[in-house]
């Protein structure tokens, strides 16, 4: 079968100035697309703006939409985008207003945008300015397409930011492209990001990051016991398989983080096969491995004070005569023996032995990410994620990393009593239970088993994967959440995290 090359386009790197000078209409005339944002309990724009009074006209008539546009009377028939923003709005919701305003300027073309921020309605002006660069920089970037006629050059757009005071924006702008990044593995096709194109794009990546990239051959796997791996992979066709470690040693580190990814880049349900609807999207089943490696990437070009270590679980889960069964009885890495109950609980199984692996390695935190149950999308649809760790202490914080990242999520308890919920007759544990019930909670609880007591650990489960619509400042319904999410949480929140003990 010919298939079409895959090719990784470079990411968005926007050039922002920042400008202290009023937002004259002589000022504004050199710009395709203005994009001005307002306190929305006001008037739509201070009539000290330029075209204050049109903007209100276009408004009153629209019935004070959220959302306004007319064109500036110049040579450049500019585009002006007008958008209320909330007193006091968190994060997401700052994103949600800037998203609408930010794809406008965006698809109609414009190589030079400005953002006007309405110092006169608006206080928290730095909030609004990240928002606006986070939704610019994120609809700027394309998911993979194929096609036969020639492809449109897509270029970032120069923003050029009106605003009170100057607004730090690098660490917006590289998670941002961490974003983007996540965003185009997790679309593309099985069949091109397969596990040696993955491994492909992530030694393609080592070497223009300068990481250190080894790789876990299914052999290599086999040899050292990691029997919960190899059960899920023995059903694919050929022998790529495998667990992608990547190192990054930034000078002056003194803490280290393993970022956990469950990469199944195709995922049938294997033995007990999926329906059609169920299977249909599951090329976005390596979304976790996605964020994990694209959040090393932001945390690269932000120069965070850390050492990385980043674990991505690599492989398909098919079906055909070696694919595993339920019964199944396998032995992890950990030496644990695992039950195996039903097939499409694969994630669980690579991400048991993958966590091991990381935990050998004595990090001082361990976050992974998968989308690992339906459950989790019944308990907070997809516009939330689920969250769980080892130190219930964690629960708030995790929380408001969540609301300063605008990638929301809510935590829910592990082990204890649902841990007897998973014993077994014939094994140490049992993969899931055969009813399901709570089933994001006992895949964390299963995974607990396999991650070091002593290590602070963390687990998102991708319910917002992929939202329809997009999601908080992403435009598309594949969101890539979690890549901001862990950037703030490992810049704002570390300490939190790393100091987090034991629970008693």
């Amino acid at each position: 079968m010919t298939t079409p090359p895959l090719h990784l386009p470079a990411l968005p790197k926007p050039k922002i100035v920042s400008r202290r000078a009023t937002a004259s209409d002589s000022a504004l005339a050199k710009f395709d697309a203005v994009i001005v944002l307002h306190n929305v309990k006001g008037a739509l724009v201070n009539s000290s703006l330029p075209s204050a009074k049109t903007l209100d006209a276009v408004a009153t008539r629209s019935g004070n939409s959220q959302l306004v546009s007319i064109t500036l009377p110049n040579k450049l028939a500019s585009t002006m985008i007008a958008a209320r923003v909330a007193p006091d709005a968190e994060t997401f919701d700052l994103d949600s207003t800037c998203r609408p305003a930010a794809v406008a300027a965006v698809k109609s073309g414009a190589e030079r945008i400005a953002v006007v921020i309405d110092r006169d309605t608006i206080s928290d002006h730095a909030a609004v300015v990240r928002s606006a660069v986070a939704t610019l920089t994120i609809a700027s970037y394309q998911l993979p397409k194929f096609t036969g006629k020639r492809k449109p050059k897509s270029a970032t757009p120069q923003i050029t930011v009106f605003e009170p005071a100057k607004t730090s924006v690098s660490a917006t702008v590289a998670s941002a492209r961490g974003n983007c990044l996540a965003r185009w593995l997790t679309a593309a096709p099985a069949n091109l990001l397969d596990a040696k194109g993955y491994r492909s794009v992530a030694e393609t990546l080592a070497n223009q990051y300068g990481w250190q990239y080894q790789f876990h051959s299914l052999a290599k796997l086999k040899r050292q016991g990691a029997g919960a791996f190899v059960a899920v992979a023995q059903g694919n066709d050929n022998n790529d398989a495998g667990i992608i470690q990547i190192r990054h040693r930034q000078k002056g580190a003194k803490r280290r983080v393993a970022l956990v990814g469950k990469g199944i880049i195709f995922d049938t349900g294997g033995t007990n096969l999926k329906p059609h609807g169920g299977m249909l999207n599951m090329h976005i089943d390596m979304g976790g491995s996605a964020v994990a490696l694209a959040s090393l990437l932001a945390l690269t070009e932000m120069a965070a004070p850390l050492d990385i270590d980043v674990w991505l679980a690599v492989s398909e889960n098919r079906t055909g005569p070696l694919a595993f069964k339920p019964q199944d009885v396998v032995t992890s890495l950990s030496g644990k023996t695992i039950q195996t109950i039903h097939t499409d609980a694969e994630g669980r199984m690579v991400l048991a032995d993958t966590l091991t692996m990381a935990g050998r390695a004595k990090p001082d935190a361990i976050i992974d990410f998968a989308t690992l149950t339906g459950a989790s999308v019944t308990a907070v649809t997809t516009r939330y994620s689920s969250i769980f760790s080892n130190r219930p202490a964690l629960h708030p914080v995790l929380k408001r990393a969540g609301q300063a990242a605008g990638e929301r999520v809510w935590p829910f308890p592990i082990g204890g009593d649902f841990l007897s919920l998973l014993d077994s007759e014939t094994a140490d544990i049992m993969q899931c239970t055969a009813a399901g019930g709570g089933d994001h909670i006992l895949a964390a609880t299963f995974l607990n088993e396999f991650v070091p007591t002593s290590v602070p650990w963390v687990h998102v489960d991708l319910s917002s994967c992929e939202n329809k619509g997009g999601l908080g400042a992403v435009n598309t319904a594949i969101t890539g959440f979690g890549v901001r999410f862990a950037t703030t949480l490992l810049q704002d929140y570390a300490s939190d995290l790393f100091k987090a003990k034991r629970r008693s």
